[in-house]
């Protein structure tokens, strides 16, 4: 889902005016939000790229669409310049506010994919560690929970984990991180599904920095797909309709485990 929402160069407006900022998954992003719409109304022609460089320093600067060269791989271009290029996109928008949220996890990722294309070169087979990199900075989140919510989210109890430990979440914080997934929640839909990467146990309750996330993320781990899918929208307090407990019922979403999962 990449739906172009402006030609190159004309206003992002159209791009904020398409996104409800009171779903609760977008409130780590909610004090992002409001520095753009004071940009926008001081700069009401601006363009995506120049609306994420308005909201502060991230360590990359944010370029028009068109300052990628022909045949440059998108992450070296990253990395090289340290600029990201950028359409007028609900796509390329939330990529670019997840890098402002998430500076040093974006930055880490690219680096870990700019290393892969500079030792196997792009070509049709990505192996395990660029696939799995592109899963998460695509489709990903990461959880901070108790062992008992992430030991039913892994075996698949999902009843156990939406209803019986429904209090627990509460206390559980799960981000999201996938620019892709956000984009997909502009129109929610019961299937729309993350893929978790369960954070540390020493960093389950707390209020993680986007450094301690970083520093989890090992090539040797992500090759690995320590992932673990959940649909979003059972999350407690995120859906009206989960409420009702018959919303988990729905057996072609929630779906019983196949094989162990990661640990």
């Amino acid at each position: 889902m990449e739906a172009a929402l402006s030609p190159a160069g004309s206003s992002g407006a159209p791009v904020l005016a398409a996104v409800d900022w009171s779903r609760p998954w977008l409130q780590p992003y909610a004090a992002l939000q409001q520095r753009a719409h004071a940009a926008l109304r001081a700069q009401p022609d601006a363009a995506v790229w120049q609306l994420l460089n308005a909201l502060g320093e991230c360590g990359r600067s944010f370029v028009p669409q068109q300052a990628l060269p022909p045949g440059e791989a998108y992450e070296h271009f990253v990395q090289r310049t340290r600029s990201v290029p950028t359409r007028d996109s609900l796509h390329d928008w939330f990529n670019g506010l997840v890098w402002q949220r998430f500076a040093h996890t974006k930055a880490r990722l690219n680096a870990l994919q700019a290393g892969a294309v500079a030792q196997a070169g792009v070509g049709a087979h990505r192996g395990p560690l660029r696939d799995a990199i592109t899963l998460l900075d695509e489709n990903g989140a990461f959880l901070a929970a108790s062992d008992a919510v992430w030991q039913a989210l892994r075996q698949r109890q999902w009843r156990r984990l939406f209803v019986d430990l429904r209090g627990e979440w509460r206390q559980a914080r799960l981000l999201l991180f996938g620019h892709a997934l956000l984009e997909k929640l502009v129109q929610p839909r019961k299937p729309v599904t993350a893929h978790v990467f369960c954070l540390p146990r020493a960093l389950r309750l707390v209020d993680n920095t986007d450094a301690d996330v970083a520093g989890q993320l090992s090539a040797e781990h992500l090759a690995g797909k320590p992932f673990v899918p959940l649909p979003v929208l059972g999350v407690p307090g995120w859906w009206k309709e989960n409420e009702n407990f018959s919303f988990y019922d729905d057996s072609a979403v929630f779906r019983p485990a196949r094989s162990p999962e990661p640990r």
